[in-house]
Formats: structure tokens, C-alpha cells, sequence
């Protein structure tokens, strides 16, 4: 069991990293349940770049913030 110890702040970079990637993904999963068509090349590009895009400029804000 993790110690009490190695909790993430709230402004710890990863933390929000992983924060911002979860609400991106859930984001493309709301969007994608409007959306009826199979996914493409194109689709598969946007839905990569849709996650970790916020995910990156969450995490590089985040670290310099601190």
C-alpha cells in the first residue's frame, strides 16, 4: 500500500498532465457519441493530438507555475 506520504498536489505537473488528459479523452468520447461515422486516418490523428496536445501544454504550464 502507498504510503500517505506520495499524495500529488493539485499542482504537481503529472498530476495535472493526467487531469487535463482524462477530461480530453472524455471530450473526444462525448464527441464521438454525436458522430456516426467509423473513424479514419484523419479521425485517429485529431482524436491523438486532441489528447495529448492539452495534455503537453497542461503539463509544461504546470511546471513553470511551480
Amino acid at each position: 500500500m502507498p504510503s500517505s506520504d506520495s499524495q500529488a498536489s493539485w499542482t504537481s505537473p503529472e498530476y495535472v498532465a493526467t487531469v487535463v488528459g482524462v477530461l480530453a479523452t472524455g471530450a473526444l468520447v462525448f464527441y464521438s457519441t454525436l458522430v456516426q461515422t467509423g473513424p479514419t486516418v484523419d479521425e485517429i490523428l485529431f482524436v491523438v493530438l486532441g489528447i495529448t496536445l492539452p495534455m503537453t501544454i497542461a503539463y509544461e504550464i504546470a511546471r513553470r507555475w511551480t
